[in-house]
């Protein structure tokens, strides 16, 4: 898995103050998205273990205390990023079990593969839908458009 960019201090994706990872790849390219260079699985770094270990080092400084890891992109349950997503969160819920996730998806949640649905043990919360720009509004919390649904699991 690629991420395109990652955000070790982070106050608007999530309640509370966050670390929030962009990865890359997504297959539903949204008319009007704002993220339209995570689209291309190949595009930004590639994540590996030291990135994963800044990850929970991050969530676990005292110094500047998060609530919790943002998971966005691209697609977090695009098909290729699944095996790594997975690993992410199951080693976060381990590691920094007082923290919550949040994850976005462009996928719709009663159309989840059996695969996709793994992840959602380990999450707190799914903001499934894509985009519609027709829908948009700015006004919205945690969300870009009416039709995306914040779900608490």
């Amino acid at each position: 898995m690629n991420y395109h960019q990652y955000f070790p201090i982070d106050v608007v994706n999530g309640p509370g103050t966050r670390v929030t990872l962009f990865v890359s790849g997504c297959e539903h390219q949204c008319r009007g998205c704002y993220n339209q260079s995570t689209w291309d699985v190949r595009s930004g770094h590639l994540f590996d273990s030291v990135m994963v270990d800044r990850i929970i080092a991050d969530l676990s400084d005292q110094r500047i205390v998060r609530r919790g890891l943002s998971l966005s992109g691209g697609d977090p349950l695009l098909p290729a990023n699944l095996d790594t997503i997975l690993a992410l969160v199951k080693r976060v819920k381990t590691e920094c079990p007082s923290k919550d996730i949040w994850l976005w998806t462009g996928y719709v949640f009663d159309e989840l593969s059996d695969k996709q649905r793994a992840v959602l043990p380990y999450i707190d919360v799914l903001v499934d839908g894509k985009f519609e720009q027709n829908l948009a509004d700015p006004s919205l919390m945690f969300r870009g458009s009416s039709n995306q649904i914040i779900r608490l699991l």
